[in-house]
């Protein structure tokens, strides 16, 4: 689900429409399910309004900025475990944590091989989310390219899934309907066989 609050501000238009990524904002939140379409519709219905009792300001191309704003944020948030020493790249180091046992979530570059995720992986279960590009996952690590990021244990690991969840529902169908089956219903991938 994505959380919408009415913002301070208002004008003589109206109050203006916030996305609220953390659902932490103050005030009545208006939420709606995490995907472009139900956001779309909501605009073109003016369910915002309707729901807050007042006129509303709804920000351009909302579902654009919806998208923007959680890829950014699953970028803080790996940023934030690569301080933490819970996330590290590429395939020699996400195997060892995965051989470990020492992984909780696979963050994969969309743009990978999924052949070569697999080898990866091997027969091990663990929750892969491919939200980000390897170009936007290697900024992450201060690098030009990182196509495999594992996470380890911890509240980290389950907020960079629901939000990868959250923007699969932002993304193409094909791609969306396996992150958000993987990401938001706890569910693990299968295991090549």
């Amino acid at each position: 689900m994505l959380r919408f609050v009415v913002g301070p501000d208002s004008t003589l238009l109206g109050d203006a429409l916030v996305f609220d990524v953390t659902a932490t904002l103050p005030g009545r939140g208006l939420w709606l399910s995490a995907r472009r379409d139900v956001v779309e519709m909501a605009i073109k219905r003016g369910v915002f309004s309707k729901a807050a009792r007042k006129r509303l300001i709804i920000p351009e191309r909302l579902a654009d900025r919806v998208e923007t704003v959680l890829e950014n944020r699953i970028i803080e948030l790996l940023g934030l475990a690569r301080r933490a020493g819970a996330a590290v790249g590429g395939f020699e180091k996400v195997r060892e944590r995965l051989a470990s046992g020492q992984s909780a979530l696979l963050v994969a570059a969309s743009d990978g091989s999924e052949a070569e995720q697999a080898r990866l992986r091997g027969h091990r279960q663990v929750s892969v989310v491919r939200p980000l590009t390897a170009g936007q996952l290697g900024a992450v690590f201060g690098r030009e390219r990182t196509v495999h990021v594992s996470i380890g244990p911890g509240k980290l690991a389950g907020m960079i899934a629901v939000a990868a969840g959250r923007l699969a529902g932002f993304r193409p169908v094909e791609v969306a309907q396996e992150i958000a089956t993987m990401a938001e219903s706890g569910q693990r991938e299968p295991q090549p066989g």
